[in-house]
């Protein structure tokens, strides 16, 4: 696979964060979310997400073609700022993925066979993967107050930390709920380079309600195409059997887009 610039790893790491979202109550719950080519209705592929909040909170994601069939998962285990996580598609054996290292973490990347890793330190400041959603809550009223936060985001093919920057766009009606729009963008000099990414976050509980911006599920040429993740508005209750049967779900999709 062809290795892609700084700036799309920037941003699709990202996307893999921000598609995992959280609740507050005690209740397992699954979230669907359609995801479209960007600007158009065409539907690419499916997300469902199962999360279980608690004291040992652990969320999954199961990407499925439009025709329903699941073709990757990724299991992201712990919560705060810097979570493990293990992501694999089974079209192309692509697999990655952070392993706890005492106060470090253990980054890995597989693909074409072969597997490279690297122990990473990690930054005070440092977001892994669905962190990302713990630390939009953590610094919720400095965005809400026009500040813009800084950050350093893990970037797996990178094996690195990258500071990028958020802030708050304005208030908007998505869809009948009150939400806020929030950008990121890669907080350096040469950060003109990357693809604009926006999320829509709901007022009240502050789940992710949409993405746009590069994704990270690989198309038939084996590009990141920007896209726009939709959730849907309502959400509904999920069993221990639902999680843990998503885990050993044969991944048997082929869909290209």
């Amino acid at each position: 696979m062809t290795r892609m610039p700084t700036h799309c790893c920037i941003a699709v790491a990202f996307a893999t964060a921000c598609i995992a979202p959280s609740h507050a109550n005690a209740n397992a719950r699954r979230e669907l979310a359609d995801v479209y080519a960007a600007g158009s209705q065409r539907l690419l592929y499916r997300e469902e997400h199962l999360v279980q909040p608690g004291a040992a909170p652990e969320r999954w994601v199961l990407y499925r073609c439009p025709d329903g069939k699941p073709f990757a998962r990724k299991r992201v285990a712990g919560g705060g700022m810097r979570p493990d996580f293990a992501f694999e598609d089974a079209r192309d054996g692509y697999r990655e993925g952070v392993r706890a290292a005492g106060d470090a973490r253990q980054v890995y990347v597989r693909q074409s066979g072969k597997e490279d890793s690297r122990r990473v330190p990690v930054p005070a400041d440092g977001v892994i993967d669905a962190g990302f959603d713990a630390a939009v809550r953590t610094h919720w009223a400095e965005l809400l107050r026009g500040r813009d936060v800084r950050l350093r985001f893990l970037v797996p093919s990178r094996k690195q930390f990258f500071p990028v920057q958020v802030r708050r766009v304005g208030s908007i009606d998505w869809h009948g709920i009150p939400a806020e729009r929030l950008r990121m963008k890669l907080d350096t000099w040469f950060g003109f380079a990357v693809p604009e990414v926006t999320l829509v976050y709901a007022r009240g509980d502050r789940r992710l309600l949409e993405f746009n911006g590069t994704g990270n599920v690989r198309d038939a040429r084996g590009r990141n195409p920007q896209v726009r993740i939709a959730f849907q508005p309502s959400a509904q209750l999920a069993s221990n059997s639902d999680l843990a049967g998503i885990g050993r779900l044969p991944l048997d999709g082929r869909c290209t887009f």
